[in-house]
């Protein structure tokens, strides 16, 4: 067990030197001078060599890159080139926000497609079977992008049921509980959206899961027996069910992080998505390179995660002496 969890921990240590490597190496190359977006032309040559070595961009590139490695290994992800602000005050002020967004968007979407897709399952050829169907093939057959905007226009544009953009009102209300009305005003589209674009998915995947465990031998064996119908649905389908869902949760995780690059620049969020984006084609370094660190980290956690609870909830799954059976 323990030379098990030393490989896991020894690959995943590896990932994320290589995501450090690939962070420096990959925005230094791309089209662009970072320097120009952060000093205006007007500057003097001695003022533009000042501003370049607050930012460590005149030393040699192995100098810089031991400086960016110390540097985000401990967090501190140095200035934005964009707002002049430390990067970690940045992704503090809109963390929240994303997890908001994200985090009630995923279980909502997560519980009621598995809802849906065990009652698919139970009640096969029905007309609910095959709405099921239907929303999981049309989830996948539109672009997140526009059914967001589509959804702006008509109850935002057309019908002004919600705001157009922005996290809260300006000016935002006092503090209290017509500011969290507010803030839930704003937030219901963006986190509708999501979770139409998703529980499809997730119906899909649970309803095709259950209909292969429903025809188990164990499960033909406990009808046998005589157990009642919701005992076998909640003692066996379900148990068997549980560790492949909690994992497809968490590795699902990262996805919808970088996915909320999308959902909020179309709704103007003040996210980590839209300020990945901004970072992006800023050639902000510090803040570009700190969301992927952040999201690198994000996904190795998460599959580690998965591995423990895997073996927590499947009784099947034991690791002994470093090998998985």
């Amino acid at each position: 067990m323990s030379g098990y969890w030393a490989r896991r921990t020894g690959s995943a240590l590896l990932v994320l030197g290589l995501v450090l490597v690939l962070n420096f190496v990959l925005f230094r190359m791309m089209p662009g001078d970072p320097v120009a977006s952060i000093i205006d032309p007007n500057f003097s040559p001695d003022a533009k060599a000042q501003l370049s070595a607050l930012y460590g961009l005149d030393k040699p590139l192995p100098v810089q890159f031991l400086l960016y490695v110390k540097s985000t290994l401990s967090f501190d992800f140095g200035i934005s080139f964009l707002t002049g602000r430390p990067v970690i005050e940045e992704l503090r002020s809109r963390v929240p926000n994303t997890i908001a967004l994200l985090g009630t968007s995923l279980l909502l979407s997560s519980f009621l497609g598995t809802w849906l897709g065990m009652k698919a399952a139970l009640k096969r050829g029905s007309l609910l079977e095959k709405c099921v169907l239907w929303s999981g093939a049309l989830s996948f057959s539109f672009p997140s992008f526009f059914v967001q905007l589509v959804l702006l226009m008509a109850f935002a544009a057309t019908l002004p049921l919600f705001p157009l953009r922005g996290t809260l009102s300006v000016p935002p209300p006092p503090d209290g509980f017509a500011l969290a009305l507010d803030y839930l005003w704003h937030m219901t589209l963006p986190i509708f959206s999501l979770v139409l674009l998703g529980f499809g998915g997730w119906a899909l995947y649970v309803r095709n899961l259950m209909v292969k465990i429903l025809g188990e031998d164990f499960i033909l064996l406990a009808r046998a027996r005589g157990l009642p119908r919701r005992n076998i649905i909640r003692g066996h389908a379900f148990r068997t069910l549980l560790p492949p869902l909690l994992t497809i949760f968490l590795l699902s995780l990262p996805g919808v992080v970088s996915g909320a690059v999308i959902t909020e620049t179309v709704f103007s969020l003040h996210g980590v998505g839209r300020f990945l984006l901004e970072a992006v084609t800023g050639h902000d370094y510090p803040a570009a390179g700190a969301s992927f660190f952040l999201l690198a980290l994000l996904t190795v956690a998460c599959n580690l995660l998965s591995d423990v609870l895997y073996g927590i909830t499947d009784p099947r799954v034991r690791l002994d002496r470093g090998t998985q059976r």
